[in-house]
C-alpha cells in the first residue's frame, strides 16, 4: 500500500505518545444535520448533507496543539473536517474504500509501534477525549484518499514499451539493473471476524512460536496441518520493488532468514515464508525496476499536487454552509 499519508500519521502518532498525550482527534463528522442536532453539540458547517459539529472542531483543535500548530486553530480544524468530509464522500462515490478489517488492522500496528497492545491505545485516546471510532474514521480517510488520487490521474503508470526499456537501458550505461526476486509463501492463523477479540492476543503468540518450527515451503502445507485453522498461500515470484508496503520492511528485516515477523491483518495473524532470494537482471526486473524509479518521482512530484486540485475540484461543486 504506498500510503505516505499514513507514515505521517504515524510519526504523529509516535510523538504523541513519547509527549503523554494520544490526543489524535481525527473525527468522523456527524453524518447528518438531525444527528448532530442530537448530540448535545452545535452545528457549525454544513458540506452537502453532512455536518460539522462544535465537537468535532474540539477535537480537532486539541490534535492540531498536540503538532504545536499556531495560528487561529479554529478556522484551521473547520478547515481539515471540510476536506475530510469530501474526502470521506470521494471515497464512497468511487468505491475505493479500505475495509474495516484494513483499518482495526492499522490501528492494532500503530499501537504495536509504538510498543502499546490495542488496549492501551484505547485507553490512550479516551483519557485525549478522542474515541477509538473517531480516530479509526480518520485511519480510514488517510489509507483510502491516496487510492482515489492514484486512480485518478494514474498514477500507478503503464507499461513500458520495448523501445523505452531499451533507451532507459542505454541511459543506464547498458546496463540492466539489479534487483532482489522472492519466491513467498503466505502463512495465515486464521482469526474469525466473530471471535477476533476473544482469540487474537492467543493466535498470535501461536504464530510466534510457530515461526522456529516452520520446514520450508515445501513442507509448509504439512506443517499447517498439525495446527488449527492454519492455511497456505503460494505468492510465487516477488520483485523487491513489488513487495506490499506493509509487507516489504518486515522482508527486508528477515534478511537470510526463511521466514519473516508476524503482523495482524484482517484474515488473521500472517507471516511469510520465503521459499527463495537471489539476485536477477532480466528484461521482466529492468522494467519493474525503471517503472518504480519513475512511480516515485511521478508521486513526489505530483501526488499532493493532484491531491490538491481533486479537493479544489470537490469545493467547488459541495455546497458548504458555515453557520
Amino acid at each position: 500500500m504506498p500510503m505516505g499519508g499514513v507514515k505521517r500519521m504515524n510519526r504523529m502518532i509516535r510523538a504523541a505518545v513519547l509527549a503523554g498525550l494520544m490526543g489524535a482527534a481525527m473525527v468522523a463528522p456527524t453524518s447528518t444535520a438531525a444527528l448532530a442536532a442530537g448530540s448535545g453539540s452545535a452545528i457549525r458547517v454544513t458540506v452537502n448533507d453532512t455536518a460539522i459539529t462544535s465537537g468535532d472542531i474540539a477535537k480537532r483543535v486539541a490534535f492540531l496543539k498536540l503538532q504545536r500548530q499556531g495560528g487561529n486553530l479554529q478556522a484551521t480544524a473547520r478547515e481539515q473536517l471540510i476536506e475530510e468530509v469530501l474526502k470521506r464522500a470521494e471515497v464512497a462515490r468511487v468505491g475505493m474504500s479500505v475495509s474495516t478489517q484494513d483499518v482495526d488492522a492499522a490501528f492494532l500496528r500503530f499501537a504495536q509501534s509504538n510498543k502499546l497492545t490495542a488496549a492501551q491505545l484505547n485507553t490512550i485516546l479516551d483519557k485525549a477525549g478522542v474515541t477509538t471510532a473517531h480516530f479509526k474514521a480518520y485511519i480510514a480517510v488517510q489509507m483510502s484518499w491516496p487510492r482515489v488520487v492514484n486512480l485518478r490521474y494514474n498514477l500507478g503508470g503503464n507499461r513500458m514499451s520495448g523501445a523505452d526499456l531499451v533507451k532507459r537501458m542505454q541511459e543506464n550505461g547498458g546496463k540492466k539493473p539489479v534487483t532482489t526476486e522472492y519466491f513467498l509463501q503466505q502463512v495465515i492463523f486464521v482469526v474469525p471476524e466473530k471471535r477476533r477479540a476473544q482469540i487474537l492476543g492467543k493466535r498470535q503468540a501461536e504464530a510466534k512460536a510457530s515461526r522456529a518450527k516452520y520446514p520450508g515451503c515445501d513442507q509448509a502445507k504439512v506443517f499447517a496441518a498439525t495446527m488449527h485453522d492454519v492455511s497456505i498461500r503460494s505468492l510465487g515470484r516477488v520483485l523487491e520493488q513489488e513487495l506490499p508496503d506493509d509487507w516489504k520492511p518486515l522482508v527486508l528485516k528477515a534478511g537470510d532468514g526463511i521466514t519473516t515477523d508476524t503482523r495482524v491483518t484482517e484474515r488473521g495473524v500472517e507471516y511469510l515464508g520465503i521459499c527463495k532470494k537471489r539476485q536477477v537482471n532480466d528484461d521482466v526486473a529492468a522494467e519493474i525496476v525503471f517503472r518504480a524509479e519513475d512511480l516515485g518521482k511521478k508521486k513526489e512530484a505530483g501526488e499532493d499536487e493532484n491531491s490538491k486540485r481533486y479537493l479544489d475540484e470537490l469545493r467547488k461543486r459541495a455546497q458548504i454552509v458555515s453557520r
